[in-house]
């Protein structure tokens, strides 16, 4: 029996037995996240009139802690880290608005991503990558231009417009097109309700209404905040604290959840032939990291596992890779050394059913040999 046969015959009782979530536990996770968030914000920005270094180590240490505030917003969105709905729910919506992202909204892509996992054809992962054939359509100059883009040092960028940008743009402009919409309807028939006119409201920002409220309650209440944050502490000391460290752990979780899914040899099938147990074995890593920055990204290294099953909360998945070694033996095993290699993982070879690199593209075009 395969390993994946095994796995498919034992996985039911896997999940019973470590799908089981523990508010206690789970308070204590978010107790332990949320305070010294808290405080290391404050430390970072009234540090500033004593020292810049003292400052920047309140950041870097921020940058951690803000990476685990979306882990737990993270497993809240998957309704795994409490035991009731509601739960999940206000804390997902705390933590959203302490990363800057719209809970609600985040968790039904994320979903998404959850059902389609190893199937290339329908996600492309974080990083949009393209197919070998696509690539190959593209001119030499915007061949550079894509590979240049997926350069991991461009991460605090796609931190700042994942985590600050991003949410706010595409809130604010759907926000306006509506009430363009709402007038131009208006004075076309005045007497058509509202409510019909945002019936007949469509928009690629917001998938329904209740997206939307989602998106806007998030929105409103950050704002808020920063305004609050601004008023109390300085425009520039908040801000300079709040653009770094929001887009260095943005930065830093994409990465994290590029490597998880970009590597040497990972599953990446079409429509046909797609099995959503070998994607979770083959088409997700196990980042084997130092105990402490487990912690802090609350063990989402243990990405099988958590791909096997998404209602397996967070503080069980190492406990349940450490104990079933014979059913994950197939997981490729990464360490911090191999992120960067992983990083060049940037084209989907659909012949072959993996990923590749654009030197190895380039040495099956023209026979060249990789730089």
């Amino acid at each position: 029996m395969t390993p994946n046969e095994l796995l498919k015959q034992e996985k039911q009782a896997l999940i019973q037995q470590y799908a089981i979530r523990n508010n206690i536990f789970a308070l204590y996770q978010v107790l332990t996240t949320v305070v010294p968030y808290f405080a290391l914000f404050y430390f970072a920005i009234v540090s500033q009139s004593i020292s810049y270094w003292l400052s920047a180590a309140c950041i870097a240490l921020l940058v951690l802690f803000i990476m685990r505030v979306f882990m737990m917003m993270h497993d809240a969105g998957h309704g795994c880290l409490f035991v009731s709905p509601w739960q999940n729910r206000v804390v997902g919506f705390i933590m959203g608005v302490l990363c800057g992202v719209p809970e609600y909204v985040w968790s039904k892509h994320h979903a998404y991503h959850h059902a389609t996992n190893g199937n290339w054809n329908k996600y492309r992962g974080p990083l949009a990558v393209l197919s070998k054939k696509e690539f190959a359509q593209l001119s030499d100059k915007k061949r550079k231009a894509y590979e240049n883009s997926r350069n991991i040092l461009l991460a605090p960028f796609a931190g700042f417009m994942y985590f600050i940008f991003t949410p706010r743009f595409t809130w604010l402009k759907g926000s306006l097109q509506f009430v363009m919409f709402a007038f131009k309807a208006k004075r076309a028939a005045p007497s058509k309700s509202l409510a019909i006119i945002a019936d007949e409201f469509e928009t690629k920002y917001w998938a329904g209404w209740k997206e939307y409220r989602h998106m806007a309650a998030n929105n409103l209440t950050l704002i808020s905040l920063i305004v609050l944050g601004c008023l109390y502490f300085g425009i520039g000391p908040f801000m300079l604290v709040y653009l770094i460290a929001l887009s260095v752990s943005g930065g830093l979780g994409i990465i994290l959840f590029t490597v998880q899914h970009n590597f040497e040899g990972a599953y990446a099938t079409g429509d046909e032939g797609w099995d959503y147990n070998t994607a979770a074995i083959e088409g997700t890593s196990y980042l084997d990291l130092p105990r402490v920055l487990h912690w802090f990204t609350a063990d989402i290294g243990y990405h099988h596992v958590h791909h096997l099953s998404a209602r397996i909360p967070n503080y069980q998945l190492r406990q349940c890779h450490e104990a079933n070694p014979h059913l994950f033996s197939q997981v490729p095993r990464l360490q911090l050394k191999d992120i960067l290699s992983s990083f060049k993982y940037i084209l989907w070879d659909e012949s072959s059913g993996t990923l590749m690199t654009v030197a190895q593209f380039n040495q099956l075009n023209t026979g060249a040999l990789p730089n």
